[in-house]
């Protein structure tokens, strides 16, 4: 492995707690130094960073980096450790994640009817329902850890209602949830363990569907429905792989919004004057500085820190680096979109930055599906807690605060807050579930 420090700078050491907090001076380190890095990972498994936002772009985009798995010249001890874990023991291989075209293309297009901006519109009220009922069951205390009692539930309910899972199994969705992205933090193989269930209750959900499906989808039909039918009428979807784009949606579209809602709020409760410009234009019914502050939260700290694996098909070349056949890249997001090169001031918060080209959901074929659901969370999200709590304060000192020790996302195990209680009369309380 090349050592690429320098006399007066040491090599940074990546993927300790320490990082895990802060990890935006490596990240400028390995720009300047060695903009494609080749690295052992926590897991033991070898793979270059890409860390240049013109370096990232470019290999976002191109065709020979695959998606699968299969491409990964792994020895014996890194076998499945490039993905989600316990999908290929729960035959969840086959979803968007780690597929490339024709099937990729194919499968995107069955799914992304549910994701136009229409269907995202049609949405928000059941969106804003939900923000509006969790706060309702904090909002009497004077306090809350705004991670667990917030940003994770909220995400999770809006995936379950869009999938179609029934109100009554959603609570079990988030039990299954919050165990996945526990990571290191649950008991040993939980994560597995709860992979596995959530296939389960998906084939059997697939199943009873199926059976009760319509001749003719009605209006605003469930997206599980949608895949049913999709493969009913000659579109070759299997039951696997409709089990693993359900499954997919669900774990890559909630943790990502939680991770956008819980580290959004903390860098508005770490920026005060920041955070003040954006409730005063909220309270003037201005909506123009949240939309363009959410693209800038994204930028800024984004709750993905790496893009998920890919793998050389055949040598190339990334930022004038050979990448031999078989190696995994990971590009990473957060230190692109901090490049000085492509943003002006890049560790600065404005909210109000209008060049908003940040790699925060990906680029190219892969450019994240559910990108305006999360938005429209995220802006939700944001807008109501700010609305509801005008003098919302951490209530803890930043240093204290842990972040969850992941590869790919990015995100804050709790943000406790607190802030002057409202009257329980402005939400009713009840479970989400419920409804």
């Amino acid at each position: 492995m090349t050592d690429h420090s320098t006399p007066d700078r040491p090599a940074p050491e990546l993927f300790t707690w320490e990082f895990a907090s802060d990890p935006y001076p490596a990240y400028a380190w390995l720009r300047e130094h060695a903009p494609v890095h080749r690295t052992r990972l926590p897991s033991g498994v070898e793979a270059w960073l890409v860390t240049r936002y013109a370096d990232a772009k470019q290999a976002l985009a191109d065709p020979r980096l695959s998606k699968n798995p299969a491409h990964h010249d792994e020895p014996a001890h890194a076998k499945g450790k490039t993905g989600i874990p316990g999908e290929r023991k729960a035959e969840l291989m086959t979803h968007l994640l780690n597929i490339d075209p024709p099937d990729h293309t194919r499968l995107r297009r069955l799914v992304s009817k549910a994701f136009t901006p229409r269907r995202v519109a049609e949405f928000a009220p059941r969106v804003q329902e939900l923000a509006d009922d969790l706060i309702g069951r904090f909002a009497g205390t004077g306090s809350a850890d705004l991670i667990h009692e917030f940003a994770f539930p909220l995400p999770i309910y809006a995936i379950c209602d869009l999938l179609g899972v029934p109100r009554e199994d959603q609570d079990d969705f988030r039990d299954w949830a919050g165990m996945m992205i526990r990571h290191g933090g649950g008991p040993r193989g939980g994560v597995a363990r709860s992979v596995k269930k959530m296939r389960g209750y998906l084939a059997d959900l697939i199943h009873r569907k199926r059976a009760a499906l319509p001749p003719e989808p009605g209006p605003g039909e469930d997206l599980i429905s949608g895949l049913i039918r999709a493969s009913d009428h000659g579109e070759h979807l299997t039951e696997n792989e409709a089990a693993a784009m359900a499954f997919i949606l669900l774990f890559a579209g909630f943790e990502t919004t939680v991770n956008l809602i819980g580290n959004g709020a903390y860098a508005l409760l770490t920026h005060p004057g920041q955070r003040d410009r954006l409730q005063t234009s909220l309270a003037a019914g201005e909506r123009a500085l949240l939309e363009t502050g959410v693209e800038e939260l994204l930028r800024y700290d984004g709750p993905v820190e790496m893009a998920t694996w890919r793998f050389a098909t055949r040598p190339l070349s990334i930022g004038g680096q050979d990448i031999a056949a078989g190696d995994p890249v990971l590009v990473v997001l957060a230190a692109a979109d901090r490049d000085p090169e492509r943003f002006a001031d890049p560790d600065t918060l404005d909210l109000s930055r209008r060049d908003s080209q940040h790699l925060g959901y990906g680029h190219g074929i892969h450019y994240c599906l559910g990108a305006p659901l999360a938005r429209l969370e995220g802006q939700t999200a944001l807008a109501t807690l700010l609305t509801r709590f005008p003098d919302l304060r951490l209530a803890a000192d930043p240093a204290e605060l842990r972040w969850r020790g992941g590869l790919i996302m990015r995100g804050l195990r709790t943000l406790p807050v607190s802030f002057t209680p409202v009257p329980s009369s402005a939400g009713n309380g009840s479970s989400p579930t419920q409804k």
